[in-house]
C-alpha cells in the first residue's frame, strides 16, 4: 500500500555501501584502513586498496562521520508486507499447511456465514438516520463498536458497502486475520493489516492513506486483546488527525452464543431477533490537544454503552 506521506520510509537514513565509499562517492568520510591509516578522498582511498589488496569486508553498520550516527547496512525491510507485521507473540506462521486449510475451508466458512446471517430478522436500526450521508458520496467517517459485536457489527456494514459505502476493515497482522481479510474483500471492502500492538504507527499511516482516498475506516474499538468495552485512543487520535466524525455502533440479539473468550464474543443463533443503534458523528477538533483526547475517548466510550443499552431495551419491549 502506498504511502500517505514522503516520510513514510526511514527519510534522511543514508546507506553507505561499499562499493560506493570506495569508490569516493562520499568524500569528506573519514575510513581507517587494517594498517591505522586515516585517508580522506578517492585517489588515497584507492592507493591504499591497492597496497592492501583489495577493499576490507563491509561492516555491518558504519558510522556517519559528521554526526556519528550509526548506519545500518543492511536490506531496507518491506514495511507494507503483512510478514513485517506479525505479531512476535504468536509463533503461527502461514505455512504451507494453513494456505491450503485456508484455502479450503474459506468457501466453506463463507457460506456458512452467509446462510447464518440471512436467518436474522432485524428488527430495528436505531438512528438509521445517522449514515446515511456517508453512503454514495465523499464524506467518510469512522465507525466503531465492540470487538463482541463483530459478526453483528459486520453484516452492518456490509449492507453499506452494497449501497456504495467505501470501508476498510483494519485487521490483525497475525495469520488469524487472514480469513477476515478475504472475507472483507469479498464484500467489496477495503483492508489495512495491522494492530496496535505490533504495527500502530504503520496500521496509523495505513488509515491516514485510506481515508485521503475516500475510504471511511471500521475499527473494533477495544481490540484487538481488550479490555472488553474499552474504547482505545488510537481510534479517537486517528478521528482527530483525519478530521472525520466518529459513528458509534451498538447492538443486542436475543439469543446468541457466547465464545468463552476475553471479549465474550457474541454469535447470535439462527433466526435470532436483533436490533441495532447508530449514534450521531462525533466530531474529534482538529485543535485538541493530545493530553484532551482522554475526555473524548469516554464520551464515545460511553456512547457504544448506551446504543447498547438501547438496543436491548428495544429488544426486550418488543
Amino acid at each position: 500500500m502506498p504511502s500517505a506521506t514522503d516520510s513514510s520510509g526511514p527519510g534522511g537514513f543514508l546507506i553507505f555501501r561499499a562499493a560506493e565509499v570506495m569508490g569516493g562517492l562520499f568524500d569528506g568520510i573519514a575510513l581507517k584502513s587494517r594498517r591505522n591509516i586515516t585517508l580522506t578522498g578517492a585517489d588515497s582511498i584507492l592507493q591504499t586498496l591497492s597496497r592492501l589488496g583489495g577493499p576490507p569486508p563491509c561492516p555491518a553498520n558504519i558510522q556517519h562521520f559528521d554526526t556519528g550516527q550509526v548506519l545500518s547496512n543492511s536490506p531496507r525491510k518491506d514495511f507494507d508486507s503483512v510478514e513485517s507485521r506479525r505479531s512476535t507473540a504468536s509463533r503461527r506462521t502461514m505455512g504451507r499447511a494453513r494456505r491450503l486449510y485456508y484455502f479450503l475451508g474459506l468457501p466453506l466458512l463463507r457460506g456458512l456465514i452467509r446462510l447464518l446471517t440471512a436467518t436474522y430478522r432485524i428488527e430495528r436500526v436505531i438512528g438509521a438516520e445517522n449514515i446515511e450521508q456517508y453512503i454514495g458520496g465523499e464524506a467518510i467517517c469512522a465507525p466503531c463498536y465492540w470487538h463482541q459485536h463483530h459478526v453483528v457489527g459486520s453484516t452492518l456494514i456490509r449492507s453499506w458497502v452494497r449501497r456504495g459505502f467505501k470501508a476498510c476493515f483494519l485487521v490483525s497482522g497475525s495469520v488469524d486475520g487472514e480469513v477476515p481479510e478475504r472475507i472483507a474483500r469479498a464484500w467489496g471492502a477495503e483492508v489495512i493489516r495491522g494492530s496496535a500492538n505490533q504495527s500502530g504507527a504503520l496500521a496509523l499511516r495505513d488509515m491516514q492513506y485510506m481515508m485521503k482516498s475516500g475510504f471511511s475506516i471500521v475499527t473494533t474499538a477495544d481490540g484487538p486483546r481488550g479490555p472488553k468495552y474499552e474504547f482505545k485512543l488510537g481510534a479517537i487520535l486517528m478521528a482527530r488527525i483525519a478530521g472525520v466524525p466518529v459513528i458509534p455502533i451498538g447492538c443486542a440479539a436475543d439469543r446468541a452464543w457466547y465464545l468463552n473468550r476475553w471479549d465474550d464474543f457474541m454469535i447470535p443463533k439462527p433466526f435470532a431477533r436483533i436490533v441495532l443503534a447508530i449514534g450521531a458523528p462525533y466530531p474529534i477538533p482538529a485543535d485538541a490537544p493530545l493530553d484532551g483526547l482522554e475526555a473524548h475517548r469516554i464520551v464515545v466510550q460511553e456512547a457504544v454503552m448506551s446504543l447498547m443499552a438501547e438496543s436491548e431495551t428495544a429488544l426486550q419491549s418488543r
